[in-house]
């Protein structure tokens, strides 16, 4: 019997069930646990196929969930060994293919050569021999790639198992000799033992006895040495084919009885099948026919539980022998058709996959051809999309860039008007303001030169009269009163002709005159107003701008005595050459006011300051607080 091993990246050596399942409940759910189920699961598969499935895939789920490639591999290997005892070698197949999608996903080589490795010992099993070669071809190519020339001699063993398989015995050999070559040189003593066992099974069916047993013998040798139960179970078996071969019941009574005896003891179900069939060619021989349907039966009965075909192909023309022997034609017909059957259903089932791989090949050619058609309408429909997409979103720009143009042409034409309408204001402003200036100076003139010259000469002639005119002592004092109240009088003209049209601001600039006016209401008594100029003496200020300022400082300082119930009033005026700023300071120690109600005031005065800070385009700030006093800082450019 051919001999084949999965293989993995090392071996547990199990130790007692009972004592590994008590350590189970407190195990961690790491790579240890995973260790421990494969032990547990290695002890079932011995006598307990179900309890050694269950814990092969506890062991491969919890190997997938922490990510522990070895278990992943073992457990794989462990379950399809027992898919393989049972003779369901589809899911074999099964098992070790999520074994290769793993790994490829892992990025792991050497653990998918190990796979893909198993994966084809799978397809043998299943008759599938091109699959096998492609998935050995697969497997070689990773250990080449990663310089493990070790594994070439598992390449070369499954090779000429395959090749045994396939009737194809010579060449079944020549892998065999490479095989143990390899082996040999690595000291790898266990798979050198399963290779000497297949190729003395390849010698034994170009009937080339003693090379085969001389192969065997050296199989035999290393089992006894490593304790290889089944090696030696096999052994005993090839043996008994060479003694049926050579028609040498004796011999093959002996080994089929130790293969028997081995197989049991280790419930080797398919080499129980074919030592049964062994001792049932054996009474055959020696026409007890009773033995003969007692072990043929028993064997076939395993046959038929674990689908053992390969055994079934050994005992159809055994049974039918035996029918025949007994001299029972029909049943003895019956069998030799079932031998017949099953050797066309082999050959219909090769014949059916060998189709249904064509098949497969021209469907996945089609839907490779369909794929790309679809790709490339894809790809087409992909780029007209993106050229859809594009002309939108520049189409969008363009409306974007389009609005903000509009948008920015719509904010410029509004601050045209705004500033249209600023200057319009101004220019109403300045047109108000010098025709206010116009009207004082015209009013002050008037006062001065009319008035002032028509009082002058009233009192000039009340002064002659007094030098000329007899007046009684009485009248002389109500003459000398009236006097003093026409004097009086010509004063107050002239202050209020000064305070329409200061003469002294013309003639002698901003800083005199502001200097006149704060000294002439201090010593009018009504208040004391401090002055301090800095920086004026060296700065050119223009007559519009020195009148605006004086009628800001004057107005400002009228509402400090009238308003704010000040005893102090600050006036200060700071000329900055190198920043060209005038900066006019007004404060006072009064009672204050709350700065939000200044946006409610709407006295002559304030608006006056107002427009005149606007007229200039200057900056005023304010700060004031009930009980706090009061400080006005304008600011205009120069």
């Amino acid at each position: 019997m051919i001999l084949l091993q999965g293989i993995c990246s090392f071996a547990q050596t199990p130790a007692g069930t009972d004592s590994l399942l008590k350590q189970l409940p407190a195990a961690k759910e790491d790579s240890n646990k995973v260790l421990l189920l494969l032990r547990v699961a290695e002890r079932y598969g011995d006598h307990d196929l179900k309890n050694a499935k269950a814990y092969s895939r506890l062991a491969l789920a919890l190997s997938r969930k922490i990510n522990f490639k070895y278990g992943v591999l073992q457990s794989c290997k462990d379950l399809s060994d027992a898919f393989l005892q049972e003779g369901i070698f589809d899911s074999s197949l099964a098992v070790h293919l999520i074994s290769v999608d793993y790994f490829k996903k892992a990025d792991h080589p050497l653990n998918l050569a190990l796979s893909l490795f198993n994966v084809a010992i799978s397809y043998f099993k299943l008759g599938q021999y091109e699959n096998a070669i492609t998935s050995i071809e697969q497997s070689r190519k990773i250990f080449e790639q990663l310089g493990d020339r070790r594994k070439e001699g598992y390449i070369y063993n499954l090779l000429q198992a395959v090749a045994n398989d396939m009737h194809q015995y010579r060449k079944g050999i020549s892998y065999g000799l490479k095989a143990i070559a390899t082996l040999r040189a690595d000291h790898d003593k266990e798979y050198l033992c399963y290779s000497y066992n297949n190729l003395g099974l390849n010698y034994i069916c170009v009937q080339s006895y003693d090379s085969a047993k001389f192969h065997l013998r050296k199989a035999y040798e290393i089992a006894l040495a490593n304790d290889l139960t089944l090696v030696k179970t096999l052994y005993h078996l090839n043996m008994g084919l060479i003694a049926l071969r050579q028609q040498n019941p004796d011999s093959l009574y002996y080994y089929a009885i130790h293969a028997l005896e081995e197989s049991r003891k280790s419930r080797m179900n398919e080499q129980m099948s074919a030592a049964l069939y062994g001792l049932s060619s054996y009474y055959l021989s020696r026409k007890d026919y009773t033995r003969t349907k007692l072990y043929a039966d028993s064997s076939m009965q395993l046959a038929e539980l674990y689908h053992l075909r390969r055994n079934k192909r050994q005992l159809y023309p055994l049974l039918s022998n035996y029918y025949f022997a007994i001299q029972n034609t029909k049943m003895g017909s019956y069998y030799a058709q079932q031998d017949e059957l099953l050797r066309d259903s082999i050959l219909n089932e090769s014949i059916t996959r060998n189709t249904i791989d064509l098949e497969k090949k021209y469907e996945t050619e089609r839907k490779d051809v369909q794929i790309q058609l679809q790709q490339t309408e894809i790809k087409q429909q992909a780029i007209l999309n993106y050229f859809l997409v594009a002309s939108a979103i520049g189409l969008v720009i363009i409306l974007l860039l389009s609005y903000r143009n509009y948008r920015g042409r719509q904010k410029l034409h509004q601050t045209k008007i705004d500033e249209l309408k600023k200057e319009q204001h101004l220019n109403a402003t300045e047109a108000m303001l010098k025709g206010e200036e116009q009207e004082r100076t015209r009013l002050a003139r008037e006062l001065h030169d009319g008035l002032g010259g028509m009082l002058s000469g009233i009192k000039h002639s009340f002064v002659n009269m007094k030098e000329t005119m007899v007046m009684m002592p009485e009248n002389v004092q109500a003459f000398g009163r009236n006097l003093d109240m026409l004097d009086t009088s010509i004063r107050e003209m002239r202050r209020v002709a000064h305070n329409l049209m200061p003469e002294i601001l013309v003639k002698y600039g901003l800083n005199v005159a502001l200097k006149e006016f704060c000294n002439d209401i201090s010593r009018s008594g009504v208040i004391p107003v401090v002055y301090q100029p800095m920086g004026l003496e060296r700065t050119d200020i223009g007559l519009t701008t020195s009148l605006a300022v004086y009628r800001i400082v004057q107005e400002l300082v009228h509402n400090a005595i009238k308003h704010a119930a000040a005893k102090t009033v600050l006036v200060q005026l700071h000329a900055s050459e190198q920043d060209k700023i005038l900066s006019v300071t007004v404060e006072d120690d009064g009672k204050g006011f709350d700065r939000d109600a200044l946006d409610y005031i709407s006295g002559i005065g304030w608006i006056n300051i107002r427009n005149r800070i606007d007229f200039l385009k200057g900056r005023v700030d304010i700060n004031s607080v009930p009980g706090g006093g009061t400080s006005v800082l304008v600011e205009i450019d120069i």
